[in-house]
């Protein structure tokens, strides 16, 4: 790999590799960049977009932590980008800069989500109301155990952070994955629902909860600071129960 980089190391560049390339094989590419304080992954990115490559593929949108579209792999590890500090990120200088695994790829940093979303689907995370819209509204205490369980998981915003970090993902494509689980663990815990018999099927499935190893990736990278693996620890729990009592 040809790097096309000027041999005279300056201390206010960086040393940038990114992963250009679709899914036919790519190769990483290499750049300096002007260092800056404060300097996160999405601005490196940003910058080589509007000045060396044009067509550099990659999505962002909210810039400040939201909307969780900028998830990309650095230094192998899945981050936001708009939210880690090059400072933070940088290994021996150097910036490394690819696409979430365990997806697609669309090109270069940009992955197709699909697969993800299909998950959610798998596992039964929609809510499924128990009363039409001419009933009251369900008064629900946010003290009651259910709805702290149920409130623990559900600000998840869908940026497959998790799916990326996930192992298990990787061994078994058809695993559900862990935003999925702990969709349908916050579902599961709604008192309001009523697709909790079709949903325990679907999470006790062969590609559902009882596959995971339990090595929590999801929750030590969840930018969110959620837990799936505790979700995830609660379906295995409900579904043994369930399946013990016969309503499996």
């Amino acid at each position: 790999m040809s790097d096309g980089i000027d041999n005279a190391a300056a201390t206010d560049t960086l040393d940038v590799r990114v992963w250009r390339g679709d899914e036919r094989g790519g190769d990483w590419h290499a750049y300096r960049v002007p260092a800056a304080a404060n300097q996160t992954v999405l601005d490196v990115v940003t910058w080589i977009q509007r000045h060396r490559e044009p067509n550099l593929a990659y999505r962002f949108a909210c810039r400040v932590g939201v909307c969780g579209s900028c998830a990309m792999s650095v230094n192998g590890e899945p981050r936001w980008t708009c939210r880690t500090h090059v400072q933070d990120a940088a290994r021996d200088g150097v910036l490394r800069i690819g696409p979430l695994r365990n997806l697609p790829l669309v090109r270069d940093l940009a992955c197709d989500m699909a697969p993800f979303f299909d998950r959610w689907q798998e596992a039964g995370g929609r809510f499924v109301p128990s009363s039409d819209r001419h009933a009251d509204i369900a008064a629900i205490s946010p003290e009651s155990p259910a709805r702290r369980i149920a409130d623990a998981a559900i600000q998840c915003i869908n940026c497959a952070v998790c799916y990326a970090a996930c192992d298990v993902v990787q061994w078994k494509p058809d695993y559900l994955g862990p935003a999925a689980l702990n969709r349908a663990w916050s579902l599961v815990n709604d008192e309001r629902d009523a697709g909790n018999k079709d949903r325990l099927r679907a999470v006790a499935g062969d590609a559902g909860c009882h596959n995971c190893h339990s090595q929590h990736n999801c929750t030590r990278y969840c930018p969110n600071q959620l837990d799936p693996g505790a979700s995830i620890a609660g379906l295995k729990r409900t579904t043994m129960k369930a399946a013990l009592k016969g309503q499996l």
